[in-house]
């Protein structure tokens, strides 16, 4: 398979070289322009011969910067001081080191063992369960950690040994466990993103909101592919043995019933009557109850606390802004606003005499600065259709009694509860002792982490915090999580460091590199002359975009996506005005295609990774065979976002419109 892989390698170096040549052999004149697009095709081969990338792209680009100044050393080491010192001076930067710590610190941890046990348990029953746990699981760590590349590998020594004792097909495990671990590429907190961000120039926190539900919308279609695929091909996902679905009681809980599937509400409310209790604590089963109405409990909060902010309008924006130049009643004057000081004691700067005096007179017939006709009234004008403004003298006032403070509630607000809702009252209609057990596992491994990704990805999305306050908190959260399973060991800490320390650096240097090799690019002319190439074409938007994810995709088989960020989104960027492409919209098709190249053969880095930790006879043939169909899926869903962009741009607008 390395022969193979070799000679995919050389085969591909080969063909960019001859493209080159024959596109300078066909031009009249070798321009600076040009020699930008050679220098483009060099940096793509130095990086497939295993040249560090970031250091290609800085000794590229200086050595063509020096061609593009005449040779003149003065200017070349100018621009390389001013496009590192820009880079470095990027703020945005600051959350990838925060973000990747956060994604260590868990991963260190081990949380993804007890989550991923009290996942499979509580998705028993469904098809496929194993497979679908394993996506869920990938998908939860996504938003933790970010990090394909540990995902996979932590999935594939934890998921891969457990479907295949339960006799999973090969193809369908792996092919889980890597397009489950290579979510973390689009779902937010991603490092993709704020890179994508910085280098297009696009708010990161627009991205993370924009991507929020593409990424669901992904997994979503990963586990109903698996329930199918499950359903017609039961040898491939068998159902879970009832030995592997058993819970064990804890003693006291045995005390109370013998039976796992008794209804648990019912059982500990009526084990608090009589003497029923006896050999039970009441505070055992009072705590018990504590977690059994705990859904409840927080559903209805949330509902109230929701609804309220959904449907008040603030009234301070009705009665406190007035027109500038409005006329006002002398009761209004007397109401505490500013006013004028009396013409006669002032002890300040006064009008010269307007006659006999040598002063400013002034103009005939003009009293001092005139209002415009209409507006001598005595309050401002209240355009046609508008809200009339409170009365004169009464600042501050409560909202109209007609109610006109108070909006019905959005249709997105009860769609979202009447579904949350439904989910509870299954909760509760379905609870068994047994799965009573499962929920307070799920209590100690799933929701600790959801809250932390939630704070994290909430206060950016609703605007209480930027990415790096954001990143710094559940930086803080990992550390304190890791604290709270008993994981947080000096090694893990320093482990967690390093690592964080060796990934920032590889961004912030393929960023100091990327700056660099941009600034040659467009000052040899290059970025102009690709602009008339793809313009001349006469290309419609839609040609242009798949025109431009085809090219991206093919860059994803040699290249990390680091290198295909940092190089070629500064030549796609500018050209997305001219076809009338929003930024954003163009990010989400980048992070979704990018996850395709990452399961597409050969050179699939998720293959490899999974490959590292797999037994011996786990063929690399036999993951990319499970890969494909994952991979078909992606492409169905880059077709969807693309035919109904509101998927990825309907959040962002909600919130920051």
């Amino acid at each position: 398979m390395i022969r193979r892989e070799l000679w995919f390698g050389l085969s591909f170096m080969v063909l960019i070289v001859a493209a080159a040549g024959i596109m300078l052999l066909r031009v009249e004149t070798i321009t600076n322009g040009h020699l930008g697009l050679l220098m483009l095709s060099l940096v793509v081969v130095a990086i497939m011969l295993g040249f560090p990338t970031a250091f290609t792209l800085m000794g590229m680009g200086m050595i063509f910067t020096w061609f593009a100044y005449d040779r003149n050393t003065t200017h070349t080491l100018d621009l390389m001081v001013q496009a590192a010192y820009k880079t470095m001076a990027n703020d945005v930067l600051i959350a990838v080191p925060l973000f990747v710590f956060m994604g260590y610190l868990v991963e260190r941890a081990n949380l993804i063992e007890t989550l991923f046990k009290s996942l499979h348990l509580a998705l028993a029953r469904l098809p496929g369960a194993l497979a679908v746990a394993t996506l869920v699981t990938c998908t939860i760590f996504a938003t933790a950690t970010g990090i394909v590349g540990a995902v996979v590998t932590l999935m594939g020594l934890l998921a891969l040994p457990a479907m295949l004792r339960a006799g999973y097909s090969i193809p369908l495990a792996a092919g889980s466990i890597t397009a489950g671990g290579c979510l973390g590429i689009l779902i937010p907190p991603s490092v993709l993103l704020i890179v994508y961000g910085a280098t297009a120039g696009v708010s990161v926190v627009q991205l993370y909101a924009g991507a929020f539900f593409p990424g669901l919308m992904l997994a979503s279609l990963y586990v109903v592919y698996v329930i199918l695929v499950a359903k017609l091909k039961p040898a491939w996902a068998p159902p879970l043995s009832a030995a592997d679905r058993a819970v064990a009681l804890p003693p006291l809980t045995q005390r109370l019933t013998a039976d796992s599937d008794r209804h648990a509400l019912a059982g500990l409310a009526g084990a608090l009557k009589g003497r029923r209790n006896a050999d039970v604590p009441t505070g055992f089963l009072l705590r018990q109850l504590g977690i059994v109405l705990l859904p409840g409990l927080l559903f209805a909060l949330l509902a109230v606390t929701s609804y309220e902010a959904v449907t008040t309008v603030a009234a301070a924006a009705r009665y406190d802004i007035q027109e500038i130049g409005a006329g006002r009643s002398a009761p209004e004057a007397a109401s505490g606003g500013v006013q004028e000081l009396p013409a006669e004691n002032q002890g300040g700067l006064q009008e010269p005499p307007s006659e006999g005096e040598g002063g400013l007179a002034e103009p005939p017939g003009a009293g001092g600065v005139q209002e415009p006709p209409g507006a001598g009234e005595s309050a401002a004008q209240v355009p046609p259709g508008s809200a009339a403004p409170a009365p004169a003298g009464e600042p501050g006032a409560a909202p109209a009694a007609d109610g006109a403070s108070i909006r019905p509630a959005p249709t997105w607000w009860w769609v979202c509860f009447a579904v949350i809702g439904a989910i509870v009252a299954l909760f509760y209609l379905f609870l068994s002792f047994a799965r009573l057990e499962i929920f307070k596992m799920l209590l100690a491994s799933f929701f600790p982490l959801m809250i932390m990704i939630l704070a994290v990805l909430g206060s950016i999305v609703l605007g209480l915090a930027t990415p790096t306050e954001a990143a710094a908190m559940g930086a803080l959260g990992g550390f304190l999580l890791a604290a709270a399973y008993r994981r947080l060991t000096l090694g893990v800490l320093k482990e967690s460091v390093f690592l964080t320390a060796k990934t920032s650096a590889m961004v912030c240097w393929l960023f100091v590199g990327s700056a660099i090799f941009s600034a040659a690019f467009a000052l040899l002319g290059g970025q102009q002359l690709v602009e008339e190439w793809v313009l001349s074409m006469n290309l419609s938007k839609v040609q242009f975009l798949v025109l431009s994810q085809v090219i991206i995709f093919i860059l994803g088989w040699p290249l990390e996506w680091t290198e295909i960020i940092v190089i070629f989104m500064p030549i796609f960027i500018p050209l997305l005005d001219n076809f009338g492409v929003d930024p954003l919209f163009f990010g989400l098709l980048v992070a979704m295609n990018l996850q395709t190249a990452f399961l597409s053969p050969p050179v699939a880095m998720a293959a490899f990774y999974l490959k590292g930790v797999s037994p011996p006879h786990v063929t690399l043939n036999q993951i990319f065979l499970g890969m494909l169909p994952f991979m078909g899926i992606q492409v169905l869903a880059i077709l969807l976002l693309y035919i109904w962009p509101q998927i990825g741009l309907w959040l962002p607008q909600l919130l920051y419109k």
